[in-house]
């Protein structure tokens, strides 16, 4: 009997294998592929977002870098000149083989005889020196044959200016004109292409929240796009008297200056022109020119070259709540006239020191930037009706708005009081103020000869050295003429008293309690 025995796991294994691609190969008379079979990729539902390709493709054709050069003069220009010391020998000392000198001989390295015989001196008697790279920012198109807006601080002092368009090319500008006082800037390329370009938007639609597009060139990048929100309105920067930026998020850096800023609709709704860096960088406070500031002053750019603003000719300073107290005043509004200008037409009008400049043309005013404003928007010689508080009382006066000078501004910044120090010089004191006075030696009011630094008079910044003029809009000439005039003003009901203050910077009004004195 003959022993049958099991085939072995391995050997089975084989077995069916081998028959298994047998009988594929018999049906099909193909090799058999062996397929994996994989779970799909991870794939999700994005939510609906705002994308802002379409405004940046449709904007950035007319924005542009903005590259600056300016002369540098003969004579600095030679100051740079290196001078060498090879081993302690002069060029003129190296053999004439010397590589270092047939280097400098080729390529005009540093000055000396050699070089004078082989390169004559072609700078002419009226040479004014060689173009260098001063600075970049941005810029915009506004009409399509070439005129476009960027920043006064980014042209200032150029001698060229080059036009950099998204595509790369470079095109010659040359400067229509510009504005200090609100940091705008026109300039024009003479090219017979037609170019694109944007529009301003009406600004006072704008809302804080809403979306908005900065388009520049950031640290010499090129055309760079960020995108935030309008953060607020009416920013006051400290910049000048005509301050009123939008605020704004987006990532606005060194060489985005005169960029523009965009709404959805592809509309410029500010400039940019300055940020809040305190660690040198982004923080995302970035401030810009609203578009109907810009507007009025980019066509009297281009139509005469600057800018003519209405002049009152007063220095003004905001009225606070206690220096309303001390005038009588109902509310902190207004402008307070530190004094008129020597024939301004504020003073032509009858201005005086003291008074509070409350309307013009029947609009109220809420500070002196508000004035400063609505007067720089009067067109020069005409007519306009001030209402005044003077002497507790409301009054009116006419006057011919005046064409402000390149040089002057109703400026209602206010200024650092610096005084020489003087010792004091009299024993007569306003001890309840924390004041020691003494005539003036010029008869004209009494010099403050000491001030404590705890007192109201020391909060207010009063200083030694400086001069009290007036109290209450009257002439005073001792302590007791200060004296009179506060018990006066407590009679009438008044708890602060207004001391007009003059220092080596000018003069200001400063409002003391009076129950204190």
């Amino acid at each position: 009997m003959s022993k049958i025995t099991r085939p072995s796991l391995k050997t089975v294994l084989k077995t069916s294998t081998v028959a298994g691609l047998a009988a594929v190969m018999l049906t099909s008379g193909l090799p058999a592929q062996i397929s994996q079979s994989f779970a799909e990729a991870v794939k999700a539902e994005a939510p609906s977002v705002p994308s802002f390709a379409n405004v940046v493709d449709a904007v950035s054709p007319a924005v542009v870098s903005v590259r600056v050069q300016s002369r540098v003069s003969t004579s600095e220009d030679e100051s740079s000149n290196f001078s060498f010391d090879f081993g302690g020998r002069g060029l003129e000392d190296l053999p004439d083989d010397h590589p270092l000198k047939r280097f400098f001989r080729e390529f005009g390295g540093p000055r000396g005889d050699d070089r004078a015989e082989r390169r004559p001196d072609r700078r002419g008697p009226r040479d004014e020196g060689r173009l260098r790279p001063r600075g970049q920012g941005s810029g915009f198109f506004i009409s399509e044959d070439g005129y476009l807006v960027t920043n006064n601080h980014v042209v200032a002092d150029g001698s060229a200016f080059t036009v950099i368009l998204n595509d790369g090319t470079e095109l010659d500008a040359k400067l229509v004109g510009k504005d200090s006082r609100t940091d705008l800037a026109v300039l024009k390329v003479d090219d017979k292409r037609k170019f694109t370009y944007v529009s301003f938007a009406d600004d006072s639609k704008v809302r804080v929240g809403d979306w908005v597009v900065a388009v520049g060139n950031p640290f010499g990048l090129g055309g760079t796009v960020t995108a935030g929100i309008v953060s607020a309105r009416g920013r006051d920067i400290g910049s000048g008297p005509y301050d009123d930026y939008l605020q704004v998020d987006a990532a606005v850096n060194r060489g985005n200056s005169g960029g523009p800023t965009f709404n959805l609709s592809g509309e410029v709704v500010g400039i940019n022109t300055a940020i809040l860096a305190p660690s040198g960088g982004n923080v995302g406070i970035a401030f810009a020119i609203p578009a109907s500031v810009a507007k009025d002053v980019v066509n009297d750019l281009m139509k005469d070259g600057t800018v003519s603003r209405g002049w009152l000719g007063v220095q003004i300073q905001p009225v606070t709540k206690d220096i309303a107290d001390s005038l009588g005043l109902s509310e902190a509004s207004g402008a307070l006239v530190v004094e008129p200008q020597a024939g301004s037409p504020g003073e032509k009008a009858g201005i005086k020191k003291g008074d509070v400049v409350t309307a013009l043309n029947g609009e109220p005013i809420k500070d002196p930037r508000d004035l400063a404003r609505k007067v720089a928007a009067l067109r020069p010689g005409s007519s306009a009706d001030v209402t005044l508080w003077r002497e507790g009382k409301s009054q009116s006066a006419k006057l011919e708005i005046g064409n402000l000078p390149s040089d002057t501004s109703d400026s209602a910044q206010p200024k650092d009081e610096r005084s020489e120090q003087q010792p004091p010089a009299s024993d007569e004191a306003l001890a309840g103020l924390g004041l020691t006075v003494t005539p003036s030696e010029d008869g004209t009011g009494v010099t403050i000869a000491s001030v404590d630094p705890d007192s109201d008079a020391g909060d207010r910044g009063l200083k030694e050295g400086e001069k009290i003029v007036t109290v209450n809009n009257q002439d005073v000439k001792s302590a007791d003429d200060i004296l009179k005039v506060m018990n006066n003003a407590k009679k009438e009901g008044r708890t602060k008293a207004l001391f007009q203050i003059e220092s080596g910077e000018g003069s200001r009004f400063v409002a003391l309690p009076i129950d204190q004195g």
